[in-house]
């Protein structure tokens, strides 16, 4: 009897180990971290592979602010500028323990999904699910006018990628692996992330230490 109270125990320990967490605050980025632009723009290239280490939470929260967050916080505009300041493209983290949106305005992840959905991000290439962490963009072109229309869509698409670019260079100046990726699963992600029909995910970036 006593083993099988030990077993139940150890059991909810670790289930409780693996459980995502609700809400990640992340830590103040840090503004005067090292490397100058001129430097990461010679040094930016795309890598495949990365360590299975997991990224910490202080090179996560400088990616993220990076890629997209708040840089005047009086007025709320972005490190990534967007078509008529409509912030249109939000960042999804994709952790193995679960996936998360960027909440840029307190700097926090924000919880949309449990277990690991690296794998609808790799869509079929492996080297993605490798990579301890992906950045999914997803553009709401709802906010930037008629969803349908082509013109908007293409905005959309503009805004990610300067977003992307964001990311490139912020790792070729921090030292991370990344690749710009357009493959994925939309169909499933759009269901794991609960997307609107409006929300279209254009690219993500695997990101990780240098193997």
């Amino acid at each position: 009897m006593r083993k099988v109270q030990l077993f139940l125990i150890c059991l909810v320990l670790s289930a409780t180990a693996f459980a995502a967490d609700k809400v990640i605050k992340l830590p103040k980025p840090n503004l005067n971290r090292a490397g100058t632009v001129m430097k990461a723009l010679s040094e930016r290239h795309s890598a495949r592979e990365y360590a299975s280490k997991a990224l910490s939470l202080a090179d996560l929260s400088d990616l993220l602010w990076a890629a997209n967050g708040i840089n005047r916080p009086d007025s709320g505009k972005r490190t990534a500028p967007s078509a008529m300041n409509k912030q249109d493209v939000d960042v999804y983290v994709i952790l193995q323990e679960g996936s998360y949106l960027y909440d840029a305005k307190n700097h926090q992840l924000n919880l949309v999904a449990e277990g690991d959905h690296r794998g609808a991000v790799a869509g079929g290439q492996a080297f993605v699910k490798v990579a301890p962490v992906s950045l999914v963009l997803i553009s709401d072109v709802s906010r930037l006018g008629d969803a349908r229309k082509a013109q908007t869509q293409l905005m959309g698409a503009v805004d990610a990628g300067i977003v992307s670019q964001n990311i490139s260079i912020f790792c070729s100046a921090a030292k991370l692996a990344t690749v710009p990726h357009a493959s994925m699963d939309a169909a499933q992600l759009k269901k794991v992330l609960k997307l609107k029909e409006s929300q279209i995910p254009l690219m993500n970036h695997p990101v990780g230490y240098y193997k």
